[in-house]
């Protein structure tokens, strides 16, 4: 296979190559061919619209500048209908007229679209309108038909006048027997030479002469050109009328309702393309289907600045192009299947001569790599095969006894390599894990230091404030009973005494002074208490096991989080409810239980505010977040601390790896990992206890500390 293959993938590929590219060649031709016949064509539209729909502002302006320079008189209808009739003999259009503000006018029409007959109205209404035939010079040779007839109902006429500038009026039909009357009217204001508005001028163009000029394109041979207004409604067509005779009512029709099909389907693609008409800004070029069929169509906006705005639709099959193409791609798939069976027929012949051998050597391959080493080629005619199987019966030797050797290697290399690595693993287990309780350690310690020194040195100056405010208090108070009693003794209208008796208001100095001393001595009390919970918490003195009062660690660890605890301007205290039982001292390293509880509550006031940022200061006070502390005695044996919090909970995973040494769900830089795995080592390690934890979503979680009254020292160390 691999020297048939390549023949035939070189053949096959050639001839597909050169007959894709042919294809897609043909259909870029056929692409670049479509777009430059559509483009063309909208281009002879839009210069036949550009010059066909001009005339009639240039006929109006005209008029107007004539009545408004003096030289046409609005009131000599006669005179200004021969005039009109001599315009329509000079441009192609359906009609030109003139409406007064009087109601009067005057006009001249090709309402068959050959003879031009003169239009000739009076004020009012019945029976104002007559209609003349004329002859060669213009003149009025009779009478052909009297209608009813008023200006101020007409849109060619109220509209220009409304707008107060030239415009295209609205398209209006007519019913005229044996040629119906459909038309767009172009419409300007006149005003004589004091500028007061006299009327209108207006022109006509029959819309079915663009229907006209749209099958005389060549384009309409193969293909149709259709033109529409924004809302859908059909202005001419290459293929149709653009309106239906419904009984004497011309009745206009819209694109995507046309009778043509293709017509129909085209308007309601372009409309589903583009969400409507209106969106159409700038030429779009499409690829449309009709029928199984694509069709290449080019939409092209056309306006003027006179208010028209309208699409131009050129759309060509796809058919009257691809017809020799298709051939060509018949015959570039028969040529290839040729090369191929040829191909592959040589291929066959060629390879045949040398793949035995190396189809004998696959075989042996395969049976080496599968285990089997003992593998000979026979020696063949080619000397390239001979010089190659002799080559392979000295590899197949040379593996035999490489593999021997590896697989005494083998068995001794992984017995050493798993003792070294189990060696390693426990190794840097403890290294690691040595190394953060050092640190944790050394840490505690530190702290430690610092806080009873500075418990320390506090102490002092507090001690002496505190013992002497009773001193001053006893002073302070002989002195008032003193000025008391002199007051009593020996009243005096001194001015002076009496002046600087009122100067420092010397009942409210009295009165406050007492005041003063008894919130220092408060001051004072509660300075001392939180110094004493400060050398409580650090205990750096208390190294060994002792006794002491568990209530006391707590409630000092408590006055330590107190700024974290207490109200916020943005939510309020977290609640701590104590439910202490009755316990005996218990022997412990007091400093390291003292940590194992700050990591605890930190945590949990970490969870509580982490819950109370997502609620309101309201819906807070209305389920305030709470640590409940209960402590109670086991088996008589053992002292139980619990502390809970009505946080959010945790799910199973996290509380499975919780006591897991660098574990953290904390942001990085807020947590190191190492809390809960230290906390969980003193507990059990240290105290020879228990630390487990419970924690259900949406409810909290809660810790339980468990560790025996009296420690075995034995079991400690």
């Amino acid at each position: 296979m691999v020297l048939i293959v390549p023949f035939v993938l070189q053949i096959f590929g050639a001839v597909g190559l050169v007959g894709y590219l042919s294809f897609k060649n043909g259909q870029k031709a056929v692409n670049d061919l479509a777009d430059q016949l559509m483009a063309r064509t909208s281009n002879m539209v839009d210069l036949h619209l550009n010059s066909y729909l001009s005339i009639p502002h240039k006929v109006n302006q005209i008029n107007a500048d004539a009545i408004q320079m003096g030289l046409l008189n609005v009131r000599d209808r006669k005179t200004i209908g021969k005039y009109f009739w001599k315009q329509m003999q000079t441009y192609d259009l359906t009609y030109i007229g003139i409406g007064l503000t009087t109601g009067e006018g005057i006009g001249a029409a090709r309402y068959d679209g050959k003879t031009v007959t003169i239009d000739d109205w009076v004020a009012k209404p019945p029976k104002n309108f007559y209609n003349y035939a004329t002859n060669d010079q213009g003149d009025r040779t009779r009478v052909l038909d009297i209608l009813d007839w008023d200006n101020f109902k007409e849109t060619w006429y109220t509209e220009p006048i409304k707008a107060g500038k030239p415009i295209w009026s609205r398209i209006y039909t007519y019913y005229l027997p044996n040629h119906p009357y459909i038309s767009a009217s172009a419409g300007r204001p006149i005003y004589d030479a004091q500028n007061r508005l006299l009327g209108m001028v207006g022109v006509d163009i029959h819309l079915l002469k663009l229907s006209e000029f749209l099958r005389r394109l060549d384009v309409s041979r193969s293909g149709q050109v259709f033109i529409l207004e924004r809302n859908g409604m059909l202005i001419a067509s290459s293929t149709q009328q653009p309106f239906t005779l419904v009984k004497e009512d011309i009745l206009r029709v819209k694109a995507a309702d046309s009778p043509d099909p293709s017509v129909q389907s085209i308007a309601k693609q372009i409309q589903q393309t583009f969400n409507g008409f209106e969106s159409i800004a700038e030429p779009q070029k499409l690829h449309l289907n009709w029928q199984g069929e694509t069709i290449f169509v080019n939409v092209t906006p056309w306006r003027d600045q006179y208010g028209l705005d309208w699409l131009v639709v050129v759309s060509v099959p796809e058919h009257a192009f691809m017809a020799q193409i298709n051939a060509n791609s018949r015959t570039t798939i028969l040529l290839c299947l040729g090369a191929l069976a040829v191909a592959t027929l040589m291929g066959y012949f060629t390879s045949h001569l040398i793949t035995q051998p190396i189809l004998q050597m696959n075989r042996a391959s395969k049976a080496m790599a599968s285990g089997n080493l003992d593998q000979t080629l026979d020696i063949r005619n080619i000397q390239e095969l001979n010089i190659l199987a002799q080559s392979f019966n000295h590899m197949a030797r040379q593996l035999r006894e490489f593999f021997t050797a590896l697989e005494n290697s083998k068995a001794e290399l992984e017995d050493r390599v798993e003792e070294r690595t189990a060696e390693l693993k426990t190794a840097l287990s403890e290294l690691q894990r040595t190394q953060a309780q050092v640190v944790q350690s050394e840490k505690m310690s530190s702290l430690g230091q610092l806080v009873a020194g500075v418990a320390h040195e506090i102490n002092n100056p507090v001690n002496f404030i505190h013992g002497n405010i009773t001193h001053l208090a006893e002073y302070t108070h002989d002195l008032l009973r003193m000025i008391q009693l002199y007051q009593q003794r020996h009243p005096s209208n001194d001015p002076e005494v009496q002046a600087l008796a009122n100067e420092i208001d010397l009942e409210f100095l009295i009165e406050d002074l007492q005041k003063m001393l008894s919130s220092m001595k408060m001051g004072t009390d509660r300075i001392r208490n939180i110094v004493l919970s400060l050398r409580n918490f650090s205990r750096i003195d208390e190294a060994e096991f002792k006794a002491v009062d568990i209530h006391e660690g707590i409630e000092s660890t408590l006055l330590i989080l107190q700024h974290r605890l207490k109200d916020k301007p943005e939510c309020p205290a977290i609640k701590v409810i104590r439910d202490y039982g009755n316990l005996p001292e218990v022997e412990c390293y007091p400093g390291q239980l003292n940590q194992v509880l700050m990591n605890i509550l930190v945590n949990a006031i970490d969870a509580l505010e982490e819950v109370d940022a997502n609620r309101s200061y309201q819906e807070i006070e209305e389920n305030s977040s709470q640590i409940t502390i209960r402590t109670s005695v086991s088996d008589s044996q053992w002292v139980e601390i619990a502390i809970a919090d009505n946080a959010g909970g945790m799910p199973q995973q996290i509380k499975n790896r919780i006591f897991d040494p660098f574990f953290t769900t904390k942001p990085v830089g807020k947590g190191t990992g190492m809390g809960m795995a230290i906390s969980y080592q003193i507990i059990t390690e240290k105290h020879g206890g228990k630390l487990e934890c419970f924690s259900t979503i949406g409810q909290g979680t809660e810790f339980i500390i468990q560790v025996p009254i009296r420690q075995q020292v034995g079991t400690a160390i």
